[in-house]
C-alpha cells in the first residue's frame, strides 16, 4: 500500500485530461533515479519507479516524491514508452498552470534575440529538454513553424501548444502564417488513432504542396518540411557550414553524404572551384541542383563547377581511390542509434576518415562529423585521430566544433553533434 502523500495543489494543469475527480497522478522511484533528477537529468525511466498510486494516462503531470515525501519533480508521464515521464520541473514546487506554460515558451524563444538577421530565416526556437521542453522541437523555415514531437505525451497538448504559438507570434512585424506537425515514427500510430493527426499534417494556415524556401546566411535553400528528414533540412550544422566557406577558396570539394547539399553551396560561395556531392539518393541530389539553381545570381556560385554522384559514400570512397580533392568533408547519418551500436560506430568512423584521407590532396582539409548521441565527442574525435596518425601523414587540427548557439545541449544525452577539422601539413 502506499503511504499517505503529500498534498501537490501547488500542480494546477487546468488544460489537460488529467484535472479530473482522479486523484493526482504521484510518484515515488528509486534511490539512483532520485539522485539523478536532483542532478538536472530530464529523464525518467518505467523501471526506476517503485510506486504508482493509480494507472496514468499519456499526456498528463506525473508529480514525483522522494522518500520523504517531499516534492521532487513534476513532468509528463508517458504510458506506452519505457521513457516514462519526461521532466518539466525539479526543485521546489512550482504552480504548473497557463501562465507558467506562456513563461517557458517565451523564455525558450527569448534565448535566440540577436542570433539572427533578415539573412537567416530558418532555425530552431525550441530544441526539446535542453530548453525545457522535454520531446518537442520548433523550427522555423520563414513564414513556417514545424513542430515536431518525440513524445505522445505531447498529442493531448496540442491545443495549449497552437495557442501558445498563435499568441506569441502573432503580434510580431512577421509572424509565421503556417504551423505543421511532424512526428518520430515510434507516435505516428498513436497519433492516427487517439488523437486523429499525421506526419506532416498541417495544423493552421495555407496549404503546401512541395518544399519551401527559406534563407540562411544570405543563401536560398528549399526545405521539405512535409516530408524531409528532420523538420524539413539539417539546421544543426550551420555554424559548420559558415566554416567550411571560410575555408573553401580554390579548392576542389568532395562533400560525401551530401543530401541536399548544404555544405556544398557553402563552398561554391567561399570560393571553390568545384564540388561533387556524393549520395545515395537521387531525391536529395536533385534538391542539391535546385539549391545551385536558387543562387546563381552569386556569381561565384555560379562559377563553381557542381558534379552529383548517385552513389553508396562508403562504396565510392573505398572504390575511386584515383580522385582527389583540396577539401573531404564527411558528414554521414548516425552511426549508432542504439548503444549497443556504439563500439562498431567507433571502428566505422575511423574507417571512413581513413578512407576519406586517402581522396585528399597535399595541403588538403578534411571536415569529419558525427550526429550519433551514443558515441561521444571524446570517442569520436580519437577515432578520426587515430585514422589520420595511421595514414602517416602530418595534420595540424584546425579546430572541434559541437553545438550552434540555437541547439543547446544541456545534459549528456543531448550531445549529438560533433566535427573536427584537419590541415595536412
Amino acid at each position: 500500500m502506499l503511504q499517505p502523500w503529500l498534498d501537490c495543489s501547488h500542480v494546477n494543469d487546468t488544460t489537460s485530461s488529467d484535472d479530473s475527480k482522479s486523484p493526482r497522478l504521484r510518484l515515488r522511484v528509486t534511490a539512483a533515479a532520485e539522485s539523478i533528477l536532483r542532478s538536472g537529468h530530464p529523464w525518467l525511466f518505467a523501471d526506476s519507479v517503485r510506486e504508482q498510486n493509480r494507472v496514468g494516462e499519456t499526456g498528463e503531470l506525473a508529480v514525483i516524491f522522494d522518500r520523504k515525501d517531499e516534492f521532487l519533480a513534476v513532468g509528463l508521464f508517458d504510458a506506452e514508452s519505457p521513457l516514462r515521464v519526461r521532466i518539466l520541473h525539479a526543485g521546489k514546487p512550482e504552480t504548473i498552470d497557463p501562465e507558467w506554460w506562456k513563461a517557458r515558451f517565451e523564455k525558450a524563444l527569448a534565448r535566440r534575440q540577436g542570433l539572427f538577421d533578415e539573412q537567416t530565416t530558418g532555425y530552431r526556437c525550441i530544441n526539446g529538454e535542453s530548453d525545457g521542453w522535454p520531446g518537442l522541437v520548433l523550427d522555423r523555415y520563414d513564414s513556417t513553424l514545424v513542430l515536431k514531437l518525440y513524445s505522445a505525451a505531447w498529442l493531448a497538448r496540442m491545443d495549449e501548444i497552437r495557442e501558445l504559438i498563435k499568441s506569441h507570434f502573432s503580434p510580431t512585424a512577421t509572424p509565421p502564417n503556417r504551423v505543421v506537425l511532424r512526428l518520430s515514427r515510434n507516435i505516428q500510430r498513436t497519433a492516427a488513432e487517439r488523437f486523429k493527426v499525421g506526419d506532416g499534417q498541417i495544423l493552421s494556415g495555407p496549404d503546401l504542396s512541395g518544399p519551401l524556401i527559406f534563407r540562411e546566411s544570405g543563401l536560398n535553400f528549399e526545405a521539405d518540411v512535409l516530408q524531409g528528414q528532420k523538420t524539413g533540412f539539417f539546421l544543426d550544422q550551420r555554424e559548420n557550414r559558415k566554416r567550411v566557406e571560410s575555408l573553401a577558396k580554390g579548392r576542389t570539394v568532395l562533400n560525401a553524404f551530401s543530401f541536399s547539399g548544404g555544405f556544398s553551396l557553402y563552398a561554391a560561395r567561399g570560393g571553390a572551384t568545384s564540388v561533387t556531392d556524393v549520395d545515395i539518393s537521387m531525391h536529395a541530389l536533385a534538391a542539391a541542383k535546385r539549391n545551385f539553381e536558387l543562387n546563381q545570381e552569386n556569381a561565384t556560385i555560379a562559377r563553381c563547377k557542381h558534379e552529383p554522384l548517385k552513389a553508396d559514400a562508403f562504396e565510392w570512397l573505398n572504390g575511386n581511390a584515383s580522385r582527389m580533392f583540396d577539401f573531404v568533408i564527411l558528414d554521414p547519418p548516425s552511426l549508432a542509434k542504439r548503444e549497443i551500436e556504439r563500439n562498431g560506430a567507433i571502428l566505422a568512423y575511423g574507417r571512413l576518415v581513413a578512407q576519406g584521407l586517402k581522396h585528399l590532396k597535399p595541403g588538403g582539409i578534411l571536415l569529419a562529423a558525427s550526429c550519433s548521441a551514443h558515441v561521444t565527442a571524446a570517442e569520436f574525435f580519437g577515432a578520426v585521430r587515430q585514422a589520420a596518425t595511421a595514414s602517416k601523414r602530418k595534420f595540424k587540427e584546425l579546430q572541434t566544433t559541437g553545438h550552434a548557439p540555437d541547439h543547446p545541449a544541456t545534459f549528456k544525452e543531448a550531445e549529438y553533434l560533433k566535427a573536427i577539422y584537419l590541415l595536412q601539413t
